[in-house]
């Protein structure tokens, strides 16, 4: 609280997830002491903020109770919090009720890939918490939003969407609000790749961006591997969202991300 995020230049977010069935497995883990040693690496790797997440949101996956997902988020921020104080944390939650005991616990940053549309309580709950808010753009739910998305035009519908959530959390009390485009949340690989091209217009908006691409299917299908075999498709494409203008980069792997980035400052001298 009352801490100011640099992102003067790009920063790393690391993904921890206390969750047994997230699609990718580094970062992903029930154990605390697992998860402990994760953070602790990826702080050392270079990460600026820790993203905590107990509720898978991969394609087809249902929703959490906020109960069970506190059983699982509260003890690796309390931990977390304590033992490194100056670590920025991230509740990465639909759940207003998770949001405001993660913030209790030590979090600063709520993460919600619904943008308030799953728990229809979260902004007001956000803007009277006075923290940082990511609201991402995603079309249906995790469960559905792999069937058959369609869009007109990708890239003006999610800038439209982006845009009414900004005023609608502005008008509500929010005063930090960062946008995510929801990479692989609603969307095709083309629409991906059309959303990626185009990213640099969500700028207009004048918000901070955070892009999500890590080891997503966007990349391991166009690749024919799997999400094991997908961090050099993360690095070339996290090269391409800084420079169509991401200030945050949310990935597992952080000592890699911490590379492009250092060769991203170097490039544009």
């Amino acid at each position: 609280m009352g801490r100011l995020l640099d992102i003067s230049k790009p920063v790393v977010m690391g993904i921890l997830n206390a969750t047994p069935d997230s699609f990718y497995n580094k970062g992903r883990d029930s154990d605390l002491d697992s998860l402990l040693s994760n953070a602790e690496q990826m702080l050392q790797d270079g990460a600026t903020i820790l993203d905590i997440g107990g509720a898978s949101t991969k394609p087809g996956s249902k929703l959490l109770t906020a109960d069970e997902e506190l059983k699982r988020v509260i003890p690796v921020i309390d931990t977390i919090h304590k033992r490194y104080p100056d670590a920025w944390l991230s509740i990465d939650t639909y759940n207003a009720q998770t949001a405001k005991e993660a913030i209790a616990a030590g979090a600063d940053i709520v993460n919600d890939v619904s943008s308030g549309r799953i728990d229809t309580k979260m902004i007001a709950t956000v803007a009277t918490l006075g923290v940082p808010y990511i609201a991402m753009h995603m079309q249906g739910t995790p469960a559905t939003m792999q069937q058959k998305p369609q869009y007109e035009n990708v890239t003006q519908e999610i800038l439209d969407d982006l845009r009414k959530t900004c005023d609608t959390c502005a008008h509500a009390g929010i005063k930090d609000i960062i946008i995510d485009p929801g990479f692989g949340f609603g969307k095709t690989l083309e629409h991906n790749y059309e959303l990626l091209r185009n990213m640099h217009t969500l700028r207009i908006l004048g918000k901070p961006i955070l892009a999500g691409l890590s080891r997503k299917g966007m990349i391991w299908k166009a690749l024919n591997t799997t999400p094991d075999g997908a961090l050099n498709g993360t690095t070339a494409l996290n090269m391409v969202v800084l420079q169509q203008g991401a200030n945050i980069l949310r990935v597992h792997d952080v000592k890699e991300a911490m590379e492009v980035i250092q060769l991203y400052q170097l490039l544009r001298g």
